[in-house]
């Protein structure tokens, strides 16, 4: 009988309920700077019957799983496009490899520690398939993009893993550090004009720790 109660409200609701859920999740996140929900809150802010997240995602870590594969998907295509791209030099793509990095941070700045708790809390083949999926293949197109740049003679040799550490750890820890900003410098939010001060100065100090010059 539950089933077909869930499955009742889910036909009564508008086309694009499961994208809403995805995207009310999201803001709730962000707008609160943590990595979890509450149902009754998704539920008001989204309008929708919380019955929907079972009938979509099967519970709240379907959710978040869910929310993390569309985060992390669009990620993975961008970096891979950017790494075939042939009319762009190694260090043209690599400054825009940060800026959107940091761009997708300040869209979604809860994503590195929602994929941490993601790991710690589940199976080891779910884990290994975020891995698998999201984390490995940044690294891989890290060793593609720093390899082309140290054959052009752009860039001096650097480890790629510990380069993904540098760029995730940069950006990570400046967007989930609202509470710092707020009792140390009175800011309680990141604008876009903070932004930007903190894309040029993290390109500015990564580059010129990589150019060869």
């Amino acid at each position: 009988m539950k089933r077909v109660a869930v499955e009742d409200v889910a036909l009564a609701v508008p086309p694009g309920a499961r994208e809403h859920l995805l995207d009310t999740a999201s803001a709730i996140m962000r707008e609160g700077d943590i990595v979890d929900i509450s149902l009754s809150e998704l539920s008001l802010r989204s309008g929708l019957n919380s019955a929907l997240v079972k009938y979509y995602f099967g519970n709240k870590a379907g959710l978040l799983k869910a929310l993390l594969d569309r985060d992390w998907d669009a990620i993975v295509r961008s970096v891979d496009a950017l790494v075939a791209k042939g009319d762009m030099d190694p260090e043209a793509k690599l400054r825009r490899h940060i800026s959107k990095v940091i761009d997708t941070f300040y869209a979604v700045p809860y994503l590195n520690r929602l994929t941490m708790r993601m790991v710690r809390e589940s199976d080891d083949a779910e884990a290994r398939r975020i891995a698998d999926c999201y984390l490995s293949p940044i690294y891989r197109a890290y060793e593609d993009l720093i390899g082309e740049g140290v054959r052009a003679g752009v860039f001096r040799p650097i480890d790629p893993q510990l380069f993904y550490f540098t760029v995730t750890g940069a950006v990570d820890r400046f967007f989930s550090t609202r509470l710092v900003m707020k009792y140390c410098f009175d800011q309680d939010t990141l604008t876009e004009e903070l932004r930007d001060r903190y894309r040029e100065h993290t390109i500015d100090i990564i580059m010129a720790g990589i150019l060869a010059r």
